[in-house]
């Protein structure tokens, strides 16, 4: 008989996992034999390790309030993006507590100056490449602003036992320190067959070997799963992943700690659609930083009034 299951996460989200099968041909280069050679893969139990005094989580969203054509001296108009963008640092010790938030608000585009309206001003950032890719220099001022907010902090708190969550991949933070980046989504399936087995057969608060995992940009890599139940493929399951400069000691160390700290914070679907990987201080971060990103609406009329053509 055919059965069916119903994947947990809001379909406005799409899915925890894509369809690619485990094995397809991925251009990542892995390095397996890390923590255990590739051919001993099992579940790992994390060890006792000295936790964090507190775990920070750094997140960040963004909105493209208008798309823009600059009419200048050349032939034709040239295209741009207006984007807000608003970071912020929450900080778990018993208690969730946001400590910073920062919102700013760009012109993305290959040439142009600031835009200012009643209600915002759109500073220019140059953004070369077409109307499709602008997004990317949305993408890196939000990585940068959030590199800005978590070096900010910690100079101001001289906190050394922290362990900062970065939510998504590393890429362009992994020199921050104590830092792991947390992806909940997986459109790749980078091991084969015989490694994503263990995934699959991971308990929750079980984790799987650190590996090294490079494709544009080198890191060390694991996955963890989180409680909560579900025949989708691979549910509640995170990847995490560290500098590639940390030695294997230092993180399995890691790795151990987020299998004892993060599964606690694990969502639950009545609170959030893409439980349980969307972890609850991401998930309060989220909706407060989406408010601070302002009436759209609003900030769409004021433009068109400042510089309608």
């Amino acid at each position: 008989m055919t059965t069916y299951t119903v994947d947990p996460w809001d379909p406005g989200y799409g899915v925890a996992r894509g369809d690619e099968p485990a094995g397809a041909e991925s251009s990542a280069r892995l390095e397996l034999d890390l923590e255990l050679k590739a051919a001993d893969w099992k579940p790992v139990d994390p060890q006792v390790v000295p936790l964090p005094g507190s775990v920070l989580f750094l997140d960040g969203v963004q909105r493209i309030d208008a798309r823009v054509w600059r009419h200048g001296d050349e032939p034709e108009p040239t295209p741009g993006v207006l984007a807000s963008v608003a970071v912020g640092l929450v900080r778990c010790d018993g208690v969730a507590e946001i400590l910073d938030v920062m919102v700013d608000r760009g012109l993305f585009a290959e040439a142009g100056e600031d835009l200012v309206t009643r209600h915002a001003t759109y500073a220019f950032h140059h953004a070369p490449g077409g109307l499709d890719k602008l997004t990317l220099g949305v993408n890196r001022r939000m990585s940068e602003l959030e590199v800005t907010l978590a070096n900010a902090w910690r100079e101001h708190s001289g906190v050394e036992d922290d362990l900062l969550v970065v939510d998504g991949p590393l890429r362009g933070r992994t020199h921050l320190a104590r830092t792991v980046g947390y992806v909940k989504t997986h459109q790749k399936s980078y091991l084969q067959p015989a490694q994503a087995v263990v995934i699959a057969d991971l308990a929750p608060g079980q984790r799987s070997p650190v590996f090294g995992m490079g494709t544009s940009w080198e890191r060390k890599s694991w996955y963890l799963r989180l409680p909560g139940s579900s025949r989708a493929p691979w549910s509640a399951i995170v990847r995490l992943e560290c500098s590639a400069d940390l030695s294997t000691s230092d993180a399995t160390t890691l790795a151990d700690i987020t299998a004892r700290v993060l599964p606690r914070l694990a969502s639950v679907p009545h609170k959030d659609p893409r439980a349980p990987q969307n972890l609850v201080p991401i998930g309060g971060l989220e909706r407060q930083l989406r408010h601070r990103l302002g009436d759209q609406a609003l900030l769409y009329r004021a433009l068109r009034a400042a510089h309608a053509a």
